[in-house]
């Protein structure tokens, strides 16, 4: 026959079975206490696991996330603890370690504990509470109160306001995919490269605005690279480069602009590298911008370039004619201003290789036009135009000269582009070609394909044609020297 149990025995029987009501009372307490997002994040996760001789076991999920606790919220648990257990209770942590052992000896501590631990291993953090001051956040000027993390994205730069073309489509599909879905699909990281002035910004910032609209809840944040390597070096400063480390830990879409900024600052890449495995591994999206492919990237740490790797490297080309009307036809649009067909397509035609130039040259043709209380023409716009680029080495565009040629003519680009072999139009064609070698950078394969998807053959053969017939025919020579004003014109 068994004995009885003693009181003592049984009130250990009956500790041992509450200990997740002596749990919960506590997190009532604690609750009352904390905002309720530093609630679900510090506390909601802790699992109670046994109370014993006063002593409760609790786990938590990391070793990081263990010294948070101890070093922000340990007053805390110690009252609500006491509250429950009285003065002489203790805390035990059961801390799952980064090879995922449950069964690791737990770190045991009285309450109250006077010790103060330095963060540690800032690659295996929780995301952080921002609102707690605890952990400061670079993009708030010290001793203003403002504690939420704005996206510093420009709204201008939407979708609706990004045209898409040949030239982009490949980068604007993938992004639009990683907005709707941030870090859910194989584009992570998403990188987007190409020359200045082609809109890599734009299209990133409208992938971060897009995913905020989608996700309300979820953290988006765009900095440049300059920005990011400015703020680290404060923090090196001013001793807190683990708060710095873990503030962009907790961002859910993390966009940085002109990555390439990071070649050979190598304190710079070792505290990104940490932060870009730490958001990776957790399924948060990192988009990226660069003006070279990871490929021509110098300067880059091999272990960040392989991990850029991961994902989809996206560029963005020059735009061609129609996507440069398009552009400015939407610019006019969305101001609500009407400008001569002619106009728009000399703009177009005159500034080729980048859009941030084109909406410029438009910008300025307005702002003469509004200042000086003239009407917008086309001479207006050649003469704005020879200011504007005035000082750039500005290259004649092939579709400029098709444009001049077919209008000398009075046949249509496309009838030129066209396989017909009617002799006025190979004749136009071949003087196309004529002036596309002599007055571009445009290798022979890229002339023939541009008219018509012709070889390079084709091209030296018309240009031979065209010396000939200058050479033998003054009416056909008065009709280059012409078309050779014109062109300069421009």
């Amino acid at each position: 026959m068994k004995a009885p149990k003693t009181n003592q025995q049984f009130n250990e029987n009956q500790n041992e079975k509450n200990f997740e009501k002596v749990w919960e009372s506590c997190l009532k307490i604690i609750k009352d206490n904390v905002n309720s997002q530093s609630f679900k994040t510090w506390f909601e996760p802790i699992k109670p696991i046994k109370l014993h001789n006063n002593i409760l076991t609790i786990q938590v999920p990391s070793q990081f996330f263990y010294e948070w606790i101890e070093e922000h919220y340990v007053t805390l648990l110690g009252k609500a603890l006491k509250t429950e257990l009285g003065q002489e209770c203790r805390l035990e942590y059961s801390i799952i370690m980064e090879n995922n052992n449950n069964s690791a000896k737990p770190y045991t501590v009285k309450i109250p504990t006077n010790s103060k631990k330095a963060l540690v291993n800032p690659s295996i953090s929780m995301p952080l509470d921002i609102s707690s001051n605890a952990i400061r956040n670079p993009f708030v000027i010290p001793g203003l109160k403002k504690v939420n993390v704005e996206s510093q994205l420009n709204p201008s730069y939407s979708f609706d306001n990004f045209i898409e073309g040949d030239c982009n489509r490949l980068a604007r599909s993938a992004g639009f995919a990683v907005a709707n879905k941030p870090g859910g699909t194989s584009f992570n990281p998403l990188l987007i490269y190409g020359s200045v002035g082609l809109g890599k910004s734009h299209l990133a910032q409208a992938i971060g605005i897009q995913a905020k609209n989608n996700f309300p809840n979820k953290t988006v944040l765009y900095v440049s690279a300059d920005r990011f390597m400015t703020q680290y070096i404060d923090s090196v400063r001013n001793n807190d480069q683990n708060d710095f480390i873990h503030f962009y830990q907790m961002i859910d879409v993390l966009i940085i602009d002109d990555i390439q900024f990071f070649s050979g600052k190598e304190k710079t890449q070792d505290v990104f590298f940490h932060i870009f495995n730490h958001l990776h591994q957790s399924g948060k999206q990192i988009i990226l911008t660069s003006d070279k492919p990871p490929v021509e990237m110098i300067g880059i740490e091999p272990r960040l370039l392989s991990r850029f790797k991961w994902g989809l490297a996206a560029d963005l080309q020059a735009p061609d004619l129609e996507t440069r009307i398009a552009i400015l036809e939407k610019k006019l649009y969305v101001d609500g201003i009407e400008v001569p067909k002619e106009v728009i397509e000399y703009l177009a035609y005159s500034i080729t290789n980048n859009i941030r130039e084109l909406e410029g040259a438009l910008t300025s043709l307005l702002a003469q036009s509004t200042l000086n209380k003239k009407a917008i023409t086309l001479e207006l716009a050649k003469s704005m135009i020879d200011k504007f680029v005035k000082n750039t080495t500005r290259e004649v565009s092939i579709d400029y000269i098709q444009k001049v040629v077919s209008d000398y003519f009075d046949l249509s680009i496309e009838l030129i582009k066209s396989k017909t072999r009617k002799r006025e139009v190979v004749q136009a064609r071949q003087i196309a070609m004529y002036f596309s070698k002599n007055l571009t950078k445009s290798s022979l394969a890229s002339i023939g394909m541009q008219c018509g998807g012709k070889d390079h053959a084709t091209v030296l053969h018309a240009c031979r044609t065209v010396n000939n017939l200058m050479d033998t025919d003054k009416k056909f020579r008065s009709y280059i020297e012409e078309l050779e004003k014109k062109i300069n014109v421009m």
